[in-house]
C-alpha cells in the first residue's frame, strides 16, 4: 500500500493506493514543522482513526508538506510519519515539488503556490533547481492568502474599507477589532486566522475594492518572485493553490499587464501528484 500526502498549513490530502492499484482518499488538518513539533504531529496521527488503521499495510509514503524546505524539518515529518507507518519506506519533500511535479510533470517551468502562503521556484523537468526564499506571513506570503487577509484587516482597522463592503463584513464576519489583536497576537496560527478572511473577499472580489486587495497582491506576487528568475519571459508558469484558483481571473491579468503568461493553475495538487506516482509504479 502507498500513501501520497499533500500537506499545507491548512489541511492535508491523502491518497491511497492498495496492492491492485485502487485509490480511496482522505483528508486531515494540514501539518508545518515549522511551527509544530514532531510530538505534535505524531499524536495527531496517531489519533486519526484512517490512517492508524493502515499502519501495518503501509509499504511507501510519498509526503510532500510545507516548510518541508530543509533537511532538518524533513527528518522531523519523517520520524513523525515512522512512528506510525513503521513497515514503510518514506520520502518527504518540499510542497513546491509537489505542486511542479502535478502540474508541469516532466516539462520545465516556474511554479509557484497561493495557497495561506505563497512560494515559487524555477523547476527543470525533474527537481526544483532553483527556489525562492519564502520568509512566511510576517516578512513575505505576497499574493498568498495570509497576505491578503492582513491588508483587508489593516483596512478595517483604519477604517478605509468602502462603506457597503465593510457593512457586509461587518453583517457577515462579525468583525470586532479587539478580537482581531487577540487572534492575531495571542494565538497559535496567525496567518490562518487572517487567510481565512479570504473566503469572503473572494465572495465579494468582482467588487472594485476585493478586486484590488487581489489584483495588487499578485502584482506584488509576481515583481517579488516570479519576474526575478531568469528570462522568466519565455518560461511557462504553473500554479498550485486555492486563492490562486478561485480567483484566477484576476490572477490571470494581473500577469497579463506584466507581460507574463499563466499556462495552468490547479486548486491543489494532489490529483497530479497521484497521476504522477502511479505512472512511475
Amino acid at each position: 500500500m502507498i500513501l501520497i500526502a499533500d500537506s499545507g498549513s491548512s489541511k492535508t490530502d491523502w491518497r491511497i493506493i492498495d496492492i491492485e492499484g485502487n485509490i480511496s482518499q482522505h483528508r486531515t488538518v494540514g501539518f508545518n514543522p515549522t511551527y509544530q513539533t514532531e510530538h505534535e504531529m505524531l499524536s495527531i496521527l496517531e489519533s486519526d482513526e484512517v490512517l492508524s488503521a493502515m499502519t501495518a499495510d503501509v509499504k511507501m509514503i510519498y509526503y510532500y508538506g510545507a516548510g518541508c524546505s530543509s533537511d532538518k524539518m524533513k527528518h522531523q515529518v519523517q520520524l513523525s510519519l515512522s512512528g506510525v507507518f513503521p513497515n514503510a519506506e518514506i520520502e518527504v519533500d518540499h510542497d513546491l515539488l509537489a505542486a511542479a511535479r502535478a502540474t508541469a510533470g516532466d516539462e520545465p517551468g516556474i511554479v509557484s503556490i497561493l495557497g495561506t502562503g505563497s512560494n515559487s521556484c524555477y523547476y527543470d523537468g525533474y527537481d526544483i533547481a532553483v527556489s525562492m526564499y519564502a520568509p512566511g506571513f510576517i516578512l513575505g506570503d505576497e499574493g498568498g492568502g495570509s497576505y491578503v487577509g492582513k491588508q483587508f484587516l489593516k483596512d478595517f482597522i483604519h477604517d478605509e474599507i468602502p462603506p457597503h463592503i465593510m457593512k457586509l463584513a461587518i453583517e457577515e464576519l462579525n468583525l470586532d477589532y479587539d478580537e482581531i489583536i487577540d487572534r492575531v497576537y495571542k494565538h497559535a496560527f496567525p496567518g490562518r486566522y487572517m487567510a481565512s478572511f479570504c473566503r469572503f473577499i473572494t465572495k465579494y472580489h468582482s467588487d472594485p475594492y476585493c478586486y484590488k486587495l487581489y489584483y495588487d497582491a499578485f502584482q506584488d506576487f509576481f515583481k517579488t518572485y516570479v519576474m526575478k528568475f531568469p528570462d522568466y519571459e519565455s518560461k511557462k508558469i504553473f500554479f498550485v493553490g486555492s486563492i490562486a484558483f478561485y480567483n484566477s481571473d484576476i490572477l490571470r491579468q494581473a500577469a497579463a499587464d506584466l507581460g507574463l503568461n499563466v499556462n495552468m493553475i490547479l486548486e491543489g495538487p494532489i490529483a497530479g501528484l497521484t497521476l504522477y506516482h502511479k505512472s512511475k509504479l
